[in-house]
Protein backbone atom coordinates (compact mmCIF):
# COMPACT_ATOMS: atom_id res chain seq x y z
CA UNK A 1 0.00 0.00 0.00
CA UNK A 2 1.26 3.44 -0.74
CA UNK A 3 2.12 6.01 2.00
CA UNK A 4 0.84 9.27 2.51
CA UNK A 5 2.34 11.83 1.51
CA UNK A 6 2.61 15.18 2.90
CA UNK A 7 1.27 18.03 0.30
CA UNK A 8 0.83 21.36 2.61
CA UNK A 9 0.36 22.54 6.36
CA UNK A 10 -1.25 25.37 7.18
CA UNK A 11 -1.67 27.25 11.01
CA UNK A 12 -5.13 28.60 11.77
CA UNK A 13 -5.41 31.33 13.86
CA UNK A 14 -6.33 29.47 17.25
CA UNK A 15 -3.29 27.11 16.37
CA UNK A 16 -4.73 24.06 15.33
CA UNK A 17 -2.74 22.84 12.39
CA UNK A 18 -4.08 21.96 9.61
CA UNK A 19 -2.29 19.22 6.74
CA UNK A 20 -3.11 18.26 3.38
CA UNK A 21 -2.42 14.30 2.87
CA UNK A 22 -2.44 11.93 -0.16
CA UNK A 23 -2.02 8.29 -1.32
CA UNK A 24 -2.60 7.69 -4.66
CA UNK A 25 -6.04 8.94 -5.92
CA UNK A 26 -7.21 9.79 -1.94
CA UNK A 27 -6.78 13.01 0.24
CA UNK A 28 -7.32 13.63 3.17
CA UNK A 29 -7.22 16.85 5.71
CA UNK A 30 -6.10 16.18 9.04
CA UNK A 31 -6.91 19.00 12.61
CA UNK A 32 -4.19 18.21 14.71
CA UNK A 33 -3.47 14.89 13.32
CA UNK A 34 -7.22 13.96 13.60
CA UNK A 35 -9.15 13.29 10.20
CA UNK A 36 -11.11 16.01 9.15
CA UNK A 37 -12.41 15.54 5.69
CA UNK A 38 -11.65 12.86 3.06
CA UNK A 39 -12.20 12.68 -0.68
CA UNK A 40 -13.83 9.73 -0.35
CA UNK A 41 -16.56 10.62 1.69
CA UNK A 42 -18.61 13.97 0.22
CA UNK A 43 -22.00 12.95 -0.30
CA UNK A 44 -23.37 14.54 2.83
CA UNK A 45 -21.25 17.47 2.61
CA UNK A 46 -23.27 18.14 -1.59
CA UNK A 47 -26.36 17.34 0.54
CA UNK A 48 -25.83 20.60 2.39
CA UNK A 49 -26.06 22.56 -0.62
CA UNK A 50 -29.25 20.70 -2.11
CA UNK A 51 -31.31 21.10 0.63
CA UNK A 52 -29.82 24.60 1.90
CA UNK A 53 -30.45 26.01 -1.07
CA UNK A 54 -33.98 24.45 -1.81
CA UNK A 55 -35.52 27.83 -1.73
CA UNK A 56 -32.54 29.94 -3.02
CA UNK A 57 -32.72 27.92 -6.48
CA UNK A 58 -35.92 29.52 -7.20
CA UNK A 59 -34.92 32.71 -6.89
CA UNK A 60 -33.59 34.76 -10.32
CA UNK A 61 -30.64 35.87 -8.71
CA UNK A 62 -29.68 34.69 -5.57
CA UNK A 63 -26.76 35.16 -2.89
CA UNK A 64 -25.83 32.14 -1.07
CA UNK A 65 -22.86 31.96 1.36
CA UNK A 66 -20.55 29.26 2.10
CA UNK A 67 -18.53 28.95 5.18
CA UNK A 68 -15.43 26.92 4.60
CA UNK A 69 -13.94 25.69 1.43
CA UNK A 70 -13.34 21.85 2.38
CA UNK A 71 -12.48 20.01 -0.67
CA UNK A 72 -14.56 21.81 -2.62
CA UNK A 73 -17.49 19.59 -2.82
CA UNK A 74 -19.84 21.76 -1.16
CA UNK A 75 -18.88 24.71 -3.33
CA UNK A 76 -19.42 22.82 -6.60
CA UNK A 77 -22.87 21.28 -5.31
CA UNK A 78 -24.44 24.84 -4.73
CA UNK A 79 -23.09 25.96 -8.00
CA UNK A 80 -24.87 23.01 -10.00
CA UNK A 81 -28.30 23.93 -8.30
CA UNK A 82 -27.99 27.85 -8.70
CA UNK A 83 -28.85 29.66 -11.93
CA UNK A 84 -26.41 31.54 -13.69
CA UNK A 85 -26.96 35.10 -12.44
CA UNK A 86 -26.34 33.59 -8.77
CA UNK A 87 -23.94 35.09 -6.34
CA UNK A 88 -21.68 32.25 -4.48
CA UNK A 89 -19.37 34.10 -1.60
CA UNK A 90 -17.32 31.48 -0.19
CA UNK A 91 -15.74 32.97 2.99
CA UNK A 92 -12.42 30.70 4.00
CA UNK A 93 -10.33 31.43 6.67
CA UNK A 94 -7.06 29.74 5.45
CA UNK A 95 -5.79 31.35 2.64
CA UNK A 96 -3.74 27.75 2.37
CA UNK A 97 -6.86 25.80 1.81
CA UNK A 98 -7.97 27.87 -1.44
CA UNK A 99 -4.62 27.29 -2.80
CA UNK A 100 -4.56 23.42 -2.11
CA UNK A 101 -8.67 23.84 -4.11
CA UNK A 102 -6.71 25.55 -6.60
CA UNK A 103 -4.37 23.10 -7.02
CA UNK A 104 -4.18 19.46 -6.28
CA UNK A 105 -7.38 19.26 -5.03
CA UNK A 106 -8.99 21.25 -7.65
CA UNK A 107 -9.95 18.47 -9.87
CA UNK A 108 -12.35 16.52 -7.31
CA UNK A 109 -14.74 18.99 -7.62
CA UNK A 110 -14.28 20.18 -11.09
CA UNK A 111 -12.76 23.37 -9.98
CA UNK A 112 -15.75 25.08 -8.73
CA UNK A 113 -13.72 28.38 -7.90
CA UNK A 114 -13.04 29.41 -11.46
CA UNK A 115 -16.68 29.51 -11.45
CA UNK A 116 -17.37 33.40 -12.49
CA UNK A 117 -20.15 33.12 -9.67
CA UNK A 118 -17.73 33.00 -6.64
CA UNK A 119 -16.36 35.94 -4.68
CA UNK A 120 -13.89 34.54 -2.49
CA UNK A 121 -13.74 36.31 1.29
CA UNK A 122 -10.75 35.46 2.96
CA UNK A 123 -11.12 35.46 6.38
CA UNK A 124 -13.28 34.47 9.63
CA UNK A 125 -17.06 33.93 8.29
CA UNK A 126 -18.17 35.82 11.38
CA UNK A 127 -16.71 39.02 9.80
CA UNK A 128 -18.38 38.35 6.70
CA UNK A 129 -21.61 37.33 8.73
CA UNK A 130 -21.44 40.66 10.83
CA UNK A 131 -21.46 43.34 7.76
CA UNK A 132 -23.86 41.34 5.43
CA UNK A 133 -27.09 42.62 6.93
CA UNK A 134 -30.01 41.24 4.79
CA UNK A 135 -27.39 39.47 1.93
CA UNK A 136 -28.14 35.77 1.56
CA UNK A 137 -31.19 33.98 0.96
CA UNK A 138 -29.02 30.92 2.03
CA UNK A 139 -26.19 30.36 4.52
CA UNK A 140 -24.22 26.81 3.96
CA UNK A 141 -22.17 26.12 6.96
CA UNK A 142 -19.54 23.06 7.46
CA UNK A 143 -16.37 25.09 9.34
CA UNK A 144 -16.24 22.45 11.58
CA UNK A 145 -17.69 19.14 12.37
CA UNK A 146 -20.62 20.15 14.19
CA UNK A 147 -22.15 22.92 16.27
CA UNK A 148 -19.62 21.28 19.04
CA UNK A 149 -16.27 23.23 17.58
CA UNK A 150 -13.86 20.31 16.88
CA UNK A 151 -11.26 21.82 14.35
CA UNK A 152 -11.50 25.71 15.65
CA UNK A 153 -12.27 26.57 19.53
CA UNK A 154 -13.43 30.08 17.92
CA UNK A 155 -16.15 28.42 15.80
CA UNK A 156 -18.05 27.62 18.91
CA UNK A 157 -19.07 31.39 19.10
CA UNK A 158 -21.45 30.79 15.45
CA UNK A 159 -23.98 28.05 17.02
CA UNK A 160 -24.72 30.15 20.42
CA UNK A 161 -27.28 32.69 20.81
CA UNK A 162 -25.31 35.70 19.42
CA UNK A 163 -23.73 33.83 16.81
CA UNK A 164 -27.13 32.67 15.60
CA UNK A 165 -28.99 36.27 15.74
CA UNK A 166 -25.73 37.11 13.66
CA UNK A 167 -26.97 34.47 10.74
CA UNK A 168 -30.51 35.60 10.81
CA UNK A 169 -29.56 39.08 10.37
CA UNK A 170 -27.33 38.38 7.29
CA UNK A 171 -30.40 36.27 5.88
CA UNK A 172 -33.07 38.07 3.51
CA UNK A 173 -36.90 37.37 5.01
CA UNK A 174 -37.28 33.21 4.74
CA UNK A 175 -33.81 32.84 4.00
CA UNK A 176 -32.36 29.19 4.92
CA UNK A 177 -29.54 28.89 7.04
CA UNK A 178 -27.86 25.06 6.45
CA UNK A 179 -25.44 22.97 9.02
CA UNK A 180 -23.47 20.06 8.79
CA UNK A 181 -22.93 18.62 11.49
CA UNK A 182 -21.46 14.70 11.67
CA UNK A 183 -24.39 13.84 14.70
CA UNK A 184 -27.36 15.16 16.29
CA UNK A 185 -27.55 17.73 18.43
CA UNK A 186 -30.86 18.11 20.58
CA UNK A 187 -29.42 20.99 22.08
CA UNK A 188 -28.75 23.36 18.92
CA UNK A 189 -32.23 22.31 17.76
CA UNK A 190 -34.02 24.09 20.54
CA UNK A 191 -31.13 26.38 20.32
CA UNK A 192 -32.25 27.64 16.57
CA UNK A 193 -35.98 27.58 17.60
CA UNK A 194 -35.00 29.84 20.22
CA UNK A 195 -33.44 32.67 18.08
CA UNK A 196 -36.21 32.72 15.30
CA UNK A 197 -35.74 29.43 12.99
CA UNK A 198 -38.08 27.10 12.10
CA UNK A 199 -36.32 23.81 12.18
CA UNK A 200 -35.99 20.60 10.09
CA UNK A 201 -33.10 18.19 10.20
CA UNK A 202 -32.05 15.54 7.45
CA UNK A 203 -30.24 12.31 7.88
CA UNK A 204 -27.80 11.49 5.26
CA UNK A 205 -25.33 8.76 4.52
CA UNK A 206 -21.50 10.40 4.09
CA UNK A 207 -21.90 8.48 0.74
CA UNK A 208 -25.50 8.72 0.05
CA UNK A 209 -26.76 5.56 -1.43
CA UNK A 210 -23.63 4.25 -1.37
CA UNK A 211 -23.57 4.23 2.71
CA UNK A 212 -21.39 5.31 5.19
CA UNK A 213 -21.76 7.11 8.36
CA UNK A 214 -25.36 9.00 9.30
CA UNK A 215 -24.71 13.01 8.88
CA UNK A 216 -26.74 15.60 10.15
CA UNK A 217 -28.16 18.27 8.40
CA UNK A 218 -29.49 20.88 10.66
CA UNK A 219 -31.95 23.40 8.28
CA UNK A 220 -33.37 26.83 9.86
CA UNK A 221 -35.65 29.31 8.23
CA UNK A 222 -35.50 32.40 9.36
CA UNK A 223 -39.24 33.29 10.72
CA UNK A 224 -38.49 37.15 10.55
CA UNK A 225 -41.30 37.79 13.30
CA UNK A 226 -43.26 34.78 12.70
CA UNK A 227 -44.13 32.63 15.41
CA UNK A 228 -41.69 30.19 16.23
CA UNK A 229 -43.25 26.63 16.38
CA UNK A 230 -41.47 23.29 17.02
CA UNK A 231 -43.00 22.22 13.98
CA UNK A 232 -40.35 21.43 11.44
CA UNK A 233 -40.18 23.71 8.48
CA UNK A 234 -41.41 21.57 4.92
CA UNK A 235 -39.16 21.56 2.34
CA UNK A 236 -39.45 21.23 -1.52
CA UNK A 237 -36.93 18.90 -2.45
CA UNK A 238 -35.73 15.18 -0.48
CA UNK A 239 -33.17 13.25 -1.29
CA UNK A 240 -33.08 9.26 -1.55
CA UNK A 241 -31.30 7.56 1.79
Amino acid sequence: MNAWELLGSARMPDGTDMTLMRRGSEFIILADGKDLMSSRMHGSEEALATFGCATARQCDEPCVLVGGMGMGFTLRATLDVLPLRAQVVLAEIAPEVVQWNQGPLGLLANRPLDDPRVLVELGDVAITLRRSPRRFDAILLDVDNGPAAFAQVGNAGLYGDDGLQVMRAALKPGGMLAVWSAWDDVKFEHRLRYNQFAVETEHVRGRLKKGGPRHTIFLGRSLDGEAASDEAVVLPMRLPR
